[in-house]
């Protein structure tokens, strides 16, 4: 018998299929081996930076400066079980909040202002001026008019986040190429169809990259807000750890803000993988282009 009538979906695929389709598996087992490469050397990396920390504590530099990571690791751990959990909801929901409208106000009056260009151009140097201003200047400013609670934090992360998203925008929707708005044009699309089928998406990288950029600039703004006024909250304890020269709770919450970060960024490219799905993966086609 016929390898075919043992394999009836081989004899249903077209000439050529069956190596494409074996093509894509092997690309598709290269694409897992590499993220395990890469992800092993990571962690193997971490470690060997951890152990060398270690190693140099008392060492070649006194504990007093940097701490330890076993130092860390134990007061990480009583830390969890005594205030940890409050103190980080409070941070998070202040740089959540003021990230969230910082960054959609942003990208609103950046859409605004670059479909209505006369109005951009009235506004544009009132915006300059107020970006010219040191937002962690207004600090102090903002605990007089907010008062020491969440308040003050949540209005200077959002200030933070808003200029980098709003320039963002406002660049990234004045760069898309005319030819491209043209084509649309002459296919029949009206003006909120061109904007939401193709000056919004090429414009996305812009927003989408300045949004993960926003993300530190909101935590700073919390935790500078916490360290100037404030009864609770990260900031509060790392500012409470160094006045008591306590340098591991310190740095034990410096890792915890950089831990948030990574957890806000993380959030940030599966976001971004779903909004520019549309976009070729750039390995495939290198790799195809290769062979």
């Amino acid at each position: 018998m016929a390898t075919a009538d043992l394999n009836p979906r081989a004899s249903a695929l077209p000439p050529g299929a069956a190596n494409v389709e074996d093509d894509l598996k092997a690309w598709a087992a290269e694409e897992r081996r590499a993220k395990w490469k890469l992800m092993t050397v990571r962690v193997l990396l971490a470690i060997a930076l951890l152990a060398l920390w270690e190693y140099g504590t008392d060492r070649w530099f006194d504990a007093l400066w940097f701490s330890s990571p076993l130092r860390i690791g134990r007061h990480f751990l009583s830390w969890i079980q005594d205030d940890l959990l409050s103190h980080l909801v409070i941070t998070l929901r202040e740089t959540f909040i003021g990230y969230t409208c910082g960054t959609l106000l942003g990208i609103a009056l950046g859409t605004l202002l670059a479909r209505f260009q006369f109005l951009g151009k009235v506004l544009d140097p009132f915006i300059l001026a107020l970006n010219g201003i040191p937002r962690i200047a207004l600090a102090p400013l903002f605990i007089i008019w907010f008062g020491i609670g969440e308040p003050s934090k949540i209005v200077l992360a959002g200030m933070l986040s808003f200029f980098l998203c709003f320039y963002a925008t406002l660049s990234g929707l004045r760069s898309v190429d005319a030819a491209y708005i043209s084509i649309a044009r002459v296919m029949g699309a009206n003006d909120r169809q061109t904007f939401f089928k193709v000056v919004l998406p090429a414009a996305s990288p812009w927003i989408i990259t300045a949004m993960k950029v926003s993300v530190p600039f909101a935590l700073v703004g919390a935790i500078v807000g916490e360290f100037m006024a404030a009864t609770a909250g990260l900031g509060f304890k790392i500012q409470l750890y160094t006045a008591q020269f306590d340098t591991t709770g310190a740095v034990t919450g410096v890792l915890v803000l950089m831990v948030v970060v990574i957890m806000f960024n993380t959030g940030l490219n599966r976001l971004e993988q779903h909004v520019l799905r549309w976009r070729p993966d750039n390995s495939a086609v290198g790799s195809s282009e290769v062979q």
